[in-house]
């Protein structure tokens, strides 16, 4: 089984059935699909998935040579509460930070940040995203040596403000005066966090 298709296993059996799925395919680049999931228990939640991210390791754009096997793989997830904003219309945006190491040379990071060059979704309030932890809503998939495994590393959206407060002050201060103002990161309508005090 490849490693693409072992990945969607591995979302299945998380996430349950995808109820819906866009494919992308950007110039030299594999397909990359994105898969919705919306929570089985009635809590009003929409996850997105990414799918072919995983296909090849993420290689530091500096290498000589990229290592068709060893390095960093992942898949990204996206989830915000359903019925508050068009966020169906992530799709392409979220399919372009997929695309990105095949296309840029990027390794995404827990605690780094990927700018979409516009709203997430119409009308959004964000145009970024802060990487977070691996491991927690989706378990890491392990490959055969020497293949490192593919994680799936949840999307925090960041409105401008936020983006340039993080870039000054670190992904884990950001994220302490999240928790601090009980902020409702899957809300995908709320306001930017307080930064001035």
């Amino acid at each position: 089984m490849r490693v693409r298709e072992r990945a969607e296993q591995q979302l299945t059996e998380a996430l349950g059935e995808p109820d819906a799925r866009a494919s992308v395919t950007f110039l030299g680049t594999e397909r990359i699909e994105v898969l919705r999931f919306v929570t089985p228990d009635g809590g009003g939640l929409v996850r997105y998935a990414t799918l072919g991210m995983c296909a090849a390791p993420m290689t530091d754009p500096t290498a000589a040579v990229a290592d068709p096997l060893r390095g960093p793989r992942a898949e990204l997830l996206l989830t915000v509460r359903a019925g508050r904003a068009d966020t169906d219309r992530v799709l392409r945006p979220l399919a372009a930070l997929a695309a990105a190491p095949q296309v840029e040379g990027v390794v995404v990071a827990p605690g780094g940040s990927l700018d979409t060059g516009g709203p997430l979704w119409p009308n959004a309030p964000f145009t970024s995203v802060l990487v977070g932890e691996p491991g927690g809503l989706v378990p890491d998939l392990a490959l055969p040596d020497p293949c490192e495994p593919v994680r799936f590393m949840p999307l925090l959206p960041m409105t401008p403000n936020e983006a340039a407060w993080k870039r000054v002050h670190g992904a884990e201060a950001l994220q302490e005066r999240w928790l601090r103002h009980g902020t409702d990161l899957r809300d995908p309508a709320r306001a930017g966090v307080r930064l001035g005090e």
